[in-house]
């Protein structure tokens, strides 16, 4: 598949979530039935939050005939590249072209073995090369240049986490126009500032522990005093979409304006983030309609 395709077959907006990447067996119908809701909702691609893997893709693609699934993102850390060319094997051959590989360094914090990312990912993406994985059918949760360069070199393109249209837009510069530029948008659906920003306080807590995170913020322009207190309202407004449906949709198009061929729209509700935002998918569906 190329990648002119790849960026047809997702679309321009998908659903990240940590909720739809499940271990209970007994949550299989469940994560099915969210699928198939969002395939009918229009969204073109379902990421699947937390360090997954390929086998958590496989009940929603079991329940859907043209959704995309991908992993946002599958720590290179946790799963060996083999064993991670042999699942996309066996998923790619039941279901073919419709799933990503999407990887990533993780964070020092939450993983032992974390030494010299870059390099580490650089033999990974060779090890999954020898393996017959194919670059187009594999994208990078990247945030720096030299791994956004990788990016465009050694895979589909990007999918950058927790970032700013400016950071999209620097994106975009360093991929060229042809790469996947897939990041993705936390949104809160409240118009009441205090309560919008303290929903998304609670949920940016957990990066702001993350150096990986902050030092981007601090690359594009944020400081020190931003990051502090849970973040200032300069961050919390360029990180999340919030406020009515044409603020949020205005946030949205300053990502797609910014050069996203794609969106993972995250919903930040307050509710435990193994959830399913399934009424916020709803209402973002008939936003974006």
């Amino acid at each position: 598949m190329s990648v002119a395709a790849l960026k047809e077959t997702v679309g321009r907006y998908g659903v990240w979530s940590a909720g739809l990447r499940a271990e209970d067996p007994a949550r299989r119908g469940e994560l099915g039935e969210a699928a198939a809701e969002l395939e009918e909702l229009g969204y073109g691609a379902a990421w699947l939050g937390g360090s997954s893997a390929a086998r958590h893709a496989v009940p929603l693609l079991d329940a859907t005939s043209t959704l995309v699934v991908g992993t946002s993102i599958q720590s290179i850390w946790q799963y060996e590249a083999g064993a991670s060319a042999a699942a996309f094997a066996e998923v790619d051959a039941a279901h073919p072209g419709r799933f990503l590989l999407g990887l990533g360094v993780s964070h020092a914090k939450l993983a032992d073995q974390y030494r010299r990312p870059y390099s580490a990912l650089v033999s990974y993406l060779d090890a999954l090369d020898e393996a017959g994985v194919p670059a187009g059918r594999r994208v990078l949760a990247a945030l720096g240049p030299k791994t956004l360069e990788l990016s465009r070199d050694r895979a589909a393109g990007a999918v950058p986490y927790l970032v700013t249209a400016e950071h999209t837009a620097q994106a975009r510069e360093i991929l060229g126009a042809d790469p996947l530029l897939a990041p993705e948008l936390k949104v809160v659906l409240e118009t009441d500032p205090a309560r919008a920003r303290s929903l998304a306080r609670e949920s940016l807590a957990l990066y702001l522990a993350l150096p990986n995170y902050t030092n981007n913020f601090l690359r594009h322009g944020f400081t020190e005093d931003d990051l502090a207190d849970g973040g200032s309202d300069r961050l919390i407004d360029a990180v999340y979409a919030w406020g009515d449906e044409g603020r949020i949709r205005e946030r949205i198009n300053s990502f797609e304006e910014a050069g996203a061929d794609h969106i993972a729209l995250q919903v930040v509700d307050g509710g435990p983030r193994d959830g399913l935002q399934r009424e916020g998918w709803r209402r973002l569906a008939e936003l974006l309609a």
